[in-house]
């Protein structure tokens, strides 16, 4: 299966199977659903699976990426991937893959109505080598899904896959099946994920389905037929038919509640893509100066942009810091706090040298999370 959007939204699994995707401020995450009350029976009628999905619908949401990609020339350039997730607290915060949001340089969130709300979005915390990245948007009053008991299921119980399958327009979609099998272990080839061991992602206590799981289904919610969360849709089979896997949600809930009670800090960021300014690369370029970061590409929309910031300019000083490198560009974020509001000294490619103002952005993706 050919991914949508970027490679790296696609990865093999061993033995044919493939992940079907497809200075800082301290912030308190409150848990406002802390231990929901039992939920009434559901009222199935003649139409159970109908009945499940109107249950579940409301907390599934779209998760869509933008990340940074090689272009056929090696430069830069912006890509998007797609994915799934589910809200699990009322106050906006979310479970899905860690793949989904690997690489991101902006989470979007959106809701699975008619007309979609749509949130910015930051992980909080998860297990990104177990695939999982819980995520915080800022929002109040929304439909949360009761976390089920994965240890409770029986093969052959029913089952059912929701999701944004293909990235295909017009809302999620509803497969279902039975438990085939449990307590999986599936290991899977990853080199863009820094924190897992060779470059190897394990997902422990799987749940084998039957229920399709396709590309963009990936962070989705696997319920039972009373619309509990039992795991999250995490990969299938691409070259057999009717299989597909699940993370447990009762090896999830740790990270989870971890996530909730201690989130990562929200980071400041720029939104650029930048590298070295050498005098081999200024020679190259024939840029008027030999030190600064060279912005390789902006974010569409984000803080750099908004503030003027183009692509081919060269940083020399943010908020009265200079800059050498590209790297010292990430050491003056990590002193500031998202909204702060910089003066950012630039040189443009013909020499005309200008102050902007950019007010900095809550970077999506800790750098954190992504450390060993």
């Amino acid at each position: 299966m050919k991914p949508l959007t970027t490679p790296r939204r696609l990865l093999l699994l061993t033995a044919s199977l493939a992940l079907l995707l497809g200075g800082c401020i301290q912030t308190t995450v409150r848990d406002e659903n802390p231990a929901a009350s039992p939920l009434p029976p559901l009222d199935q009628g003649e139409e159970p699976f109908a009945a499940v999905a109107e249950r579940v619908l409301p907390s599934v949401v779209n998760v869509t990426t933008n990340v940074y990609q090689a272009s056929p020339t090696g430069q830069p350039e912006q890509g998007k991937g797609v994915g799934t997730g589910f809200i699990v607290r009322a106050n906006g915060v979310v479970v899905t893959n860690c793949h989904v949001v690997q690489g991101a340089s902006r989470i979007t969130v959106s809701t699975s109505e008619d007309k979609p709300t749509r949130y910015d979005a930051r992980v909080i915390g998860g297990d990104c080598e177990h695939d999982l990245a819980v995520l915080k948007l800022e929002a109040e009053g929304l439909t949360a899904l009761r976390l089920g008991a994965s240890a409770d299921l029986r093969l052959g119980q029913q089952v059912v896959a929701i999701g944004y399958a293909l990235a295909l327009e017009g809302g999620p979609s509803v497969t279902t099946g039975i438990v085939s099998s449990l307590d999986r272990t599936i290991r899977v080839p990853d080199p863009q994920c820094t924190v897992c061991p060779n470059g190897v992602r394990t997902y422990s206590e799987v749940i084998q389905t039957d229920a399709a799981i396709n590309h963009g289904n990936s962070g989705g919610p696997l319920v039972d037929m009373e619309g509990q969360v039992v795991g999250i849709n995490s990969a299938g089979s691409e070259n057999a038919e009717n299989i597909g896997f699940a993370i447990s949600i009762d090896s999830a809930k740790n990270a989870i509640d971890a996530a909730i009670s201690d989130p990562l800090q929200a980071t400041a960021y720029i939104g650029v893509s930048t590298r070295d300014v050498t005098a081999d690369l200024a020679f190259q370029l024939g840029l008027p100066v030999d030190r600064g970061a060279y912005v390789l590409a902006t974010l569409t929309n984000g803080p750099a942009a908004a503030g003027g910031i183009r692509e081919g300019d060269v940083l020399v000083e943010v908020d009265g810091e200079t800059i050498q490198a590209a790297t010292d560009l990430g050491r003056v974020l990590d002193a500031l706090t998202p909204g702060d509001e910089v003066d950012v000294r630039v040189i443009a490619s013909d020499g005309e040298e200008r102050t902007v103002s950019v007010e900095l952005g809550t970077k999506p993706l800790p750098t954190e999370f992504l450390e060993p």
